[in-house]
């Protein structure tokens, strides 16, 4: 199977081509670069590997939570590249993938991803590895640092927003956290391979049936109000 994976959602941007369970990525923390980098890397990752676009059988995408511009551009590339290549898209959650690597290591350790939604929010969820495939614990939220709460203990923590508000999340969960990670951020290889099985359990989309996970319901409100306050500037 061959698939390439974008993930724009956060400050760092990555593309991914996973051929056969073998996969090369191309990645990096650049702020406001991710629509002049995301299909250039693509295009370089397709010819290192000698596969012309044609040969791809799906494309995968971080579908969020994250920056909403980030998370608007993933699902418009990917969008665009399925549709043009009339493949299907196979959606990931972002949390997802930034907890993967973490639910690898720990094999049954369940994991809190959590990344920071500025406005003293963060987005959450929890998983854990389980024969393979990355279960989700429970719904993906929208939640203040200091209203997060897991039970049990053995957590293991990832993301940004654990250094979020002054590290209000890693303080609160301390004793039941063995270890949170407040650097890590969503790499497409994680997005790769959670397609991938997904795809296999045929779990892909038609490219337009795609949609954008952003959790926050009222940031269509919020660009109103922004575009509302230029206007009154001018």
């Amino acid at each position: 199977m061959k698939l390439l994976a974008f993930e724009t959602a956060t400050e760092a941007c990555s593309v991914a081509l996973w051929i056969d369970g073998e996969v090369r990525e191309r990645y990096d923390v650049v702020p406001r670069r991710h629509a002049e980098l995301a299909l250039p890397w693509a295009d370089a990752l397709l010819a290192e590997a000698g596969v012309p676009r044609r040969d791809l059988d799906a494309i995968a995408v971080g579908r969020g939570p994250g920056a909403f511009t980030g998370v608007r551009l993933a699902i418009a590339i990917a969008q665009g590249v399925a549709l043009g290549l009339d493949r299907p898209l196979v959606p990931v959650s972002t949390l997802a993938a930034l907890a993967r690597p973490a639910a690898q290591a720990h094999a049954g350790t369940p994991v809190l991803a959590a990344i920071d939604a500025r406005m003293g929010e963060l987005y959450v969820g929890a998983f854990r590895m389980d024969g393979g495939d990355l279960v989700a614990l429970d719904d993906e939220r929208l939640q203040a640092p200091d209203g997060v709460a897991v039970d049990g203990d053995g957590w293991r923590g990832a993301g940004t927003g654990f250094a979020a508000a002054g590290g209000v999340l890693a303080a609160r969960l301390a004793g039941q956290l063995a270890g949170a990670d407040a650097a890590a951020l969503p790499h497409a290889a994680d997005i790769a391979a959670l397609a991938a099985r997904a795809f296999a359990r045929g779990e892909a989309l038609a490219p337009e049936r795609v949609e954008p996970a952003y959790l926050r319901d009222n940031v269509a409100l919020t660009l109103r109000e922004q575009q509302a306050l230029r206007e009154s500037r001018r």
